[in-house]
């Protein structure tokens, strides 16, 4: 038998099993601890900590965050990290690895609220009205920690497969050479990106081709009640999808004393807000979670006049994208209808170009195992935490409506008696022990990945359909 013919026997045997493959890699364990490790260095650790200080004094609202955006790729240039820019306005996304396939991808949002931060700190938002008080500028620091982290440890990101026995005599060593030679574990997308606040950012990102050729993704948020070196997630559903509505409710304005020649339309809404609350407690499934909450009432500036409109709003949730479309519908309908009982006109906008609807946070089945595999060698099983699912929603879920997506909490919470103050409070806090944790989770869960999920294809063939 020729050497071609060897070729095609040596080759069967590999992909069957046969002859098993071993990769002269670390283990995973001695991964995430030497990840971990790196993170807490204590150049690191200050590095990123300063990282997180910069972005929490200069905050910026979504699509409007060009001093962070401009940050984020003074870093990557002084780790000699390409990237991409603009992606959606102001988003960046940088590639570490071989710029081949597999691709995957861990993503931080960069935008800040409208609110005026109350913490009195040396690091205090330098801009009236605008705050970090939702944790994003430690996702960018941990999301560049991560960066760093890959880029020190790029061996990692190759391998040379050898086969699992001494060899064949009767085999060329070209021929063995070329079967077995070193070969690439893939790229790392780092997604940074803008307005997750109701912008709908992840929908421009995708818009713009980030996930193209993209196998997963990972991403998380901080959560205040949570202890530092603990995460919290789940499989499945695990936030809601969410939508958000307004209605302006019209009538005829007048004195209040003689309200027989008006037609009011606080009244209007009044009855409105309390026939919403019927769709959640007389219409949907008990068993299926489900919020409508009027959190917006305008209308009127004196005590004796009855106004000509009225503005109302709020938002809703729901876990299935058919309960949410049933919500929308009848939240029309149920406005409109009920100022028509009232005498008065209703219109009704769910804001979808300023606000886009958020499709429910459902984590990928096959991705959970691999975090639990890979958060659970770096932090404990005992540390990884069941979150319940609750109602907030995360844009997040967006790229989970693409490819694989999986998402986590990441504990801070210091051993101490005080109460932290939850995100979009004015008081919201982060503690800087947790960023090394998120960089090397980070890190870890991408670089577990390409070493998993290289297929054997590709491997052994070479032919890489693709490229960045």
């Amino acid at each position: 038998m020729g050497s071609s013919g060897w070729a095609v026997v040596i080759l069967t045997l590999v992909l069957s099993n046969a002859i098993p493959i071993f990769v002269d890699s670390k283990g995973l364990s001695e991964i995430t601890a030497s990840f971990l490790k790196y993170a807490k260095e204590k150049d690191v650790f200050d590095w990123i900590v300063g990282v997180r200080r910069k972005i929490h004094e200069n905050p910026e609202l979504g699509y409007e965050e060009f001093e962070t955006s401009k940050l984020i790729r003074s870093e990557l240039d002084k780790m000699g990290i390409p990237y991409k820019y603009p992606v959606a306005v102001t988003g960046v996304v940088g590639f570490i690895g071989t710029g081949r396939p597999p691709f995957v991808a861990i993503r931080a949002d960069m935008d800040a609220l409208a609110m005026q931060e109350m913490v009195e700190w040396e690091h205090k938002s330098k801009n009236p009205g605008k705050m970090h008080a939702c944790g994003h500028d430690g996702h960018v620091a941990m999301l560049l920690g991560a960066a760093k982290i890959l880029q020190e440890h790029q061996e990692l990101l190759q391998k040379r497969v050898t086969p699992g026995c001494s060899g064949f005599g009767f085999v060329d060593a070209e021929l063995w050479a070329l079967l077995f030679s070193p070969v690439e574990y893939g790229t790392v997308l780092l997604v940074f990106q803008p307005a997750e606040e109701g912008g709908g950012g992840a929908m421009k990102m995708i818009d713009a081709g980030v996930l193209e050729n993209v196998e997963a993704i990972f991403g998380l948020h901080v959560y205040h009640d949570l202890p530092l070196g603990e995460v919290a997630t789940k499989p499945g559903p695990m936030l809601a999808g969410s939508g958000f509505f307004e209605a302006v409710i019209s009538g005829k304005g007048g004195h209040a004393a003689i309200p027989q020649h008006s037609i009011d339309p606080i009244l209007a809404a009044s009855n409105v807000i309390v026939s919403l609350q019927h769709l959640v407690s007389r219409e949907a499934d008990p068993l299926e979670a489900q919020v409508v909450t009027v959190a917006k009432f305008q209308g009127g500036g004196a005590f004796n006049v009855i106004p000509d409109s009225v503005t109302i709003g709020g938002t809703f949730r729901a876990f299935s994208k058919e309960s949410f479309m049933q919500l929308r519908q009848r939240i029309e309908e149920v406005i409109v209808g009920q100022a028509t009982v009232q005498r008065c006109n209703a219109t009704v906008d769910f804001l979808v170009k300023e606000k886009p609807f958020f499709p429910a946070t459902i984590n990928d089945e096959g991705l959970h195992e691999h975090f639990l595999k890979v958060a659970g060698d770096m932090l404990g099983i005992r540390n990884i935490k069941e979150m319940p699912p609750m109602m907030g929603s995360e844009d997040f879920a967006f790229y989970q409506e693409v490819i694989p997506g999986y998402f986590f909490f990441l504990g801070m919470k210091r051993e101490t008696n005080e109460k932290p103050a939850s995100v979009h409070s004015p008081y919201f806090k982060i503690n800087e022990d947790s960023l090394p944790y998120g960089s090397a989770l980070h890190a870890s869960l991408a670089t577990a990945y390409l070493l998993d999920h290289q297929s054997r294809t590709t491997l052994l063939s070479g032919n890489h359909h693709d490229e960045l």
